[in-house]
C-alpha cells in the first residue's frame, strides 16, 4: 500500500475539507479519468482496492495512473482505553479529496471497457465520482 517514506511530523490533525480542487482537476496522462464530485477522505487501502479492480478488469492492457497519494496519518487509540493520556499512535494513511479532483486515469483501452473498469473502481471509494474523458471536455 501507499505511504510516505518519511514525514516532517508523526501525527496530524483531522482538519476540514473546504472548496473545490484547483490542481489535479484535468486529465493529464490518460484518455479516461475518475473525478470526485464530493469531498472526503480516501485511505491507502481504498486506493489499492480501486487500482486492483481497474487493473483486473482491463486484464492489464493499457495503463493506469494514480493521481492521489495518502500522505496524512490517521491516529486512533486502542479500544476500551479511558479518556486522556495523549493522542493515539498513527494507524493508517489517507488523503483529503476535494470535489473536482481526478483520482485515477486510464489510457490505451476501448471506451466501453474503460467505463466499466472505472465504475468498478469507483465502487471501492468513499466519495462520489463520475467518469470523464478527453472527448467530452473534462
Amino acid at each position: 500500500m501507499l505511504q510516505p517514506k518519511r514525514t516532517k511530523y508523526r501525527k496530524a490533525q483531522k482538519g476540514r475539507i473546504h472548496g473545490t480542487a484547483s490542481t489535479g482537476n484535468t486529465l493529464n496522462f490518460g484518455t479516461f479519468g475518475l473525478k470526485a464530485t464530493t469531498a472526503g477522505r480516501i485511505t491507502a487501502r481504498q486506493i489499492e482496492a480501486c487500482r486492483r479492480a481497474i487493473t483486473r478488469h482491463i486484464k492489464r492492457t493499457g495503463r493506469v495512473w494514480i493521481r492521489v497519494f495518502p500522505d496524512v496519518p490517521v491516529s486512533s487509540k486502542p479500544t476500551e482505553v479511558r479518556m486522556g493520556k495523549g493522542k493515539g499512535s498513527p494507524e493508517f494513511w489517507m488523503c483529503r479529496i476535494k470535489p473536482g479532483r481526478i483520482m485515477f486515469e486510464l489510457g490505451g483501452v476501448p471506451t466501453g471497457l474503460a467505463h466499466e473498469a472505472l465504475a468498478r473502481g469507483a465502487a471501492k471509494l468513499a466519495v462520489q465520482t463520475r467518469i470523464v474523458s478527453r472527448t467530452e471536455g473534462n
